[in-house]
């Protein structure tokens, strides 16, 4: 039986857009999620690769300034791999932002952060309280765990937390990044190089999928990105994650109607919604693939558990 949600409010939060999509199709859909959608904040952007990062930045001002009109709180997001002179320099530029909170998702943005309060994200690997500890001691403020943490895990790390003056959110919707590669495999796929790969990623607006030899869906690429193929959803566990002392849940942006997915996360977050009902209209809306919570129960990270609420 799922434990009580307890009455403080928890926190739905937006990730980075993962993916690429075109510049229009990603400022209306953050002007969207500003007008619409019941999101507390929103992390803005580049988080896979560096060459993507020009398109949208002309309009980077214009959308945070309108998530801030509508209430959200805005979040900078710094690449998740640096190895080129080019990502250094833009991970210091997205640090350099003043008076707006940095989420570091590699190690190279700590020394730009150092002593100024951060955000930690999920791609720095925070998989215990010494790690928790270190990372407090140096600013953080927030940190946003690995969807592959069980739940025991996820326990201890929420226990250690007020102590040291952390909150800490984790991924509830969307595909679960695996891993990132110095190789472009769109590029390599097109026959191209990934200087010269033509942005051909963007014809994957959730990442491609990817099937073993024997013709099963597995994984999905997405430029330089390893995804899961399944769709993480822990609307089921919304309430042991709060009790657990996880105070924010992530969405991973999809094509689908995430105003529609923040809604139900919503009402289910609030005690309004019951898990069963709320995976029935999440599987609605065209999730980019089969429901997945096998991290959070100790299992594979592509199994769905509970056949009570087996995706149809």
């Amino acid at each position: 039986m799922a434990m009580t949600m307890a009455a403080a409010k928890s926190e739905l939060i937006l990730g980075p857009v993962p993916f690429h999509w075109s510049v229009e199709t990603v400022r209306d859909f953050y002007f969207r999620i500003a007008d619409e959608a019941p999101i507390d904040a929103v992390y803005l952007g580049e988080v896979v690769c560096h060459k993507r990062a020009p398109f949208f930045a002309p309009y980077l001002d214009e959308v945070a300034n309108r998530l801030k009109a509508a209430g959200k709180r805005v979040v900078f997001s710094t690449l998740a791999e640096v190895m080129l002179p080019a990502e250094r320099r833009l991970v210091e530029a997205v640090c350099a932002m003043g008076g707006d909170l940095v989420e570091a998702n590699d190690v190279s943005a700590l020394s730009h952060l150092a002593g100024r309060p951060h955000h930690i994200g999920p791609y720095m690997n925070v998989y215990n309280e010494d790690t928790l500890k270190f990372l407090a001691g140096k600013g953080a403020v927030h940190v946003s765990l690995p969807a592959e943490l069980p739940a025991n895990a996820l326990r201890a790390l929420g226990a250690a937390a007020p102590a040291l003056g952390v909150s800490l959110d984790v991924q509830v919707f969307g595909r679960v990044p695996l891993a990132l590669s110095a190789r472009c495999y769109h590029a390599r796929l097109t026959g191209r190089t990934k200087d010269s790969c033509q942005y051909a990623c963007e014809a994957d607006p959730d990442g491609l999928a990817l099937d073993t030899l024997e013709g099963t869906p597995f994984l999905a690429i997405n430029g330089i990105q390893t995804l899961s193929h399944s769709c993480l959803n822990l609307a089921g566990e919304l309430a042991d994650l709060q009790a657990m002392g996880i105070t924010g849940f992530r969405l991973s942006p999809h094509s689908c109607d995430m105003v529609a997915v923040a809604e139900i996360f919503r009402t289910v977050a609030d005690d309004a919604l019951g898990p069963d009902e709320a995976e029935a209209r999440l599987a609605a809306l065209d999730p980019p693939g089969p429901f997945a919570n096998g991290f959070f129960h100790g299992a594979a990270g592509c199994i769905r558990t509970g056949a009570d609420r087996a995706q149809a």
